[in-house]
């Protein structure tokens, strides 16, 4: 009772913030991880794309995997004030 009531709700902000960093790193790994096992997708794309110097389409791959960062990094910030109401602003 004491870890559910008072050690969660001081452990959840921290916890939280991992997570989320370890989905943005996630998220840059897929194209080795992609290439070890010969898996078509984004990741392997991009890598022919840079070997190929097709400028444009890693561009556009970088661009794409840091708008998912951004998006996972916002919802990180906006679950803040949902696990800890002592963040909320005063209106």
């Amino acid at each position: 009772m004491i870890l559910w009531r008072h050690v969660l709700p001081n452990v959840m902000l921290p916890l939280v913030t991992l997570l989320g960093l370890s989905l943005g790193s996630l998220l840059g790994g897929t194209a080795v991880v992609e290439i070890i096992y010969n898996w078509p997708g984004m990741g392997n794309m991009a890598v022919k794309a840079i070997s190929c110097r097709d400028y444009p389409l890693v561009q556009g791959y970088v661009l794409w995997i840091a708008i998912l960062y951004m998006c996972i990094n916002l919802l990180v910030d906006l679950s803040y004030t949902y696990l800890d109401p002592r963040l909320k602003e005063d209106r």
